[in-house]
């Protein structure tokens, strides 16, 4: 069985970068010891932004990041995207059941695309919609905000859904890593792994922290949040 809190790994999420220099940002933030790139892609109709698509996911690859593109697909549908994205260079993409009218159809197709496949559960989407597809499942992606912008506050009661998920992914038996997004901070992140989460979205918390006499680096919250999560260990 997996040790849920084995790997930590943090996942910055570019909503909240600087998009005028996206490319350098992005390697700003991966060179000071962040693991995963985060990118949020909103339509104005599943949630109430627009933000991002396969392009930017495909430049960015073109730029030179090697590190994995995490794709959270805030769309409905979701199918004709998940092609895209798996063809712009994504590696992991996950999407909300809600929007997606076959869950099971949509997971097969990012696997079958090469990429690993996840579900996203908003704060009030229960965890039911796993039920039936763990199997095809290789992270489970918690809200602990409602969708749609960047700089909210975590909700709380998202803990006790943490504990649950991490139930649900140790009694299954496989790797699934169960990942937490939205108001994550130094001061919340070691409460949240202690209650299973071994992924951190964290944005705002991130790419507003540039270090004043180095504006382009993300050194000093990076270590803060790898010092409050070895406190969990």
């Amino acid at each position: 069985m997996t040790d849920p809190i084995r790997d930590f790994q943090i996942a910055p999420s570019i909503l909240s970068a600087d998009f005028a220099r996206l490319g350098e940002e992005v390697d700003d933030v991966l060179t000071s010891g962040a693991d995963i790139v985060h990118f949020d892609v909103m339509d104005n109709h599943y949630v109430p932004n627009l933000t991002i698509g396969p392009m930017v996911c495909e430049a960015l690859r073109k730029h030179g990041v090697t590190a994995p593109i995490d794709v959270h697909l805030m769309v409905r549908p979701v199918d004709q995207l998940i092609g895209d994205f798996i063809d712009a260079g994504a590696s992991i993409i996950t999407f909300h059941p809600e929007a997606s009218d076959h869950i099971d159809r949509s997971l097969q197709l990012i696997r079958d695309g090469g990429c690993r496949a996840g579900l996203v559960f908003n704060p009030a989407t229960p965890l039911s919609y796993l039920d039936y597809v763990m199997d095809k499942v290789d992270m489970v992606l918690l809200m602990s905000v409602n969708p749609g912008f960047g700089g909210q506050s975590f909700i709380p009661a998202t803990l006790d859904k943490l504990r649950e998920a991490r139930q649900r992914i140790d009694a299954s038996g496989r790797d699934i890593r169960l990942e937490v997004d939205g108001g994550v901070k130094v001061d919340n992140i070691a409460e949240i792994a202690r209650a299973g989460a071994d992924t951190f979205v964290a944005g705002s918390a991130v790419f507003k922290a540039r270090n004043e006499a180095d504006p382009h680096r993300y050194d000093g919250v990076i270590r803060d949040f790898r010092e409050q999560l070895a406190s969990v260990r």
